[in-house]
C-alpha cells in the first residue's frame, strides 16, 4: 500500500499527495520508500477526483487509505503554483538527513510517463 495523505485547502480544492512505485521500474522489491519511489501530488475539488485523474493517466491501483503522510506547506505551494495541477519528484528518504532526494526540484507528471526512445 502506498504512503499518502491529503490536505483541504480554504478554497474547498484538495491537494493529495502519494508516494508510488515509478511506473517504469517493475521490481520485485517492497512499496516501502527506496530509490524506485516518487512522490507525486495532484490538486483537485475532492480526493476522489485526484485519484480518478491519476488512473486516467495509467497509474490504475492508486488508492488513499488514510492520511498518514499528508502534503507538507511547500508541496502545497509547489503544486498551486504550477499549471497543470499534478507534479512529482523522488520521494524523500527520511533516514538519510542530507539526502540529494530534498534539493530536487518538482518535475510535471509528463516526464514520469513518458516511454524511454526505442533504438532502431
Amino acid at each position: 500500500m502506498a504512503a499518502g495523505g491529503f490536505c483541504k485547502l480554504p478554497s474547498g480544492s484538495v491537494v493529495v499527495a502519494l508516494n508510488l512505485p515509478r511506473p517504469a521500474a517493475a521490481t520485485g522489491r517492497p512499496t516501502g520508500v527506496c530509490l524506485d519511489d516518487v512522490r507525486v501530488l495532484v490538486l483537485a475539488q475532492n480526493r476522489a477526483r485526484a485519484l480518478t485523474r491519476l488512473r486516467n493517466l495509467g497509474l490504475r491501483a492508486v488508492y488513499l487509505r488514510g492520511n498518514a503522510a499528508p502534503p507538507t506547506p511547500d508541496e502545497i505551494t509547489a503544486v498551486l503554483h504550477h499549471p497543470d495541477g499534478l507534479i512529482w519528484r523522488t520521494a524523500p528518504d527520511n533516514s538519510v538527513p542530507s539526502a540529494p532526494e530534498r534539493t530536487e526540484l518538482w518535475h510535471p507528471i509528463r516526464s514520469l510517463l513518458r516511454r524511454p526512445a526505442t533504438r532502431v
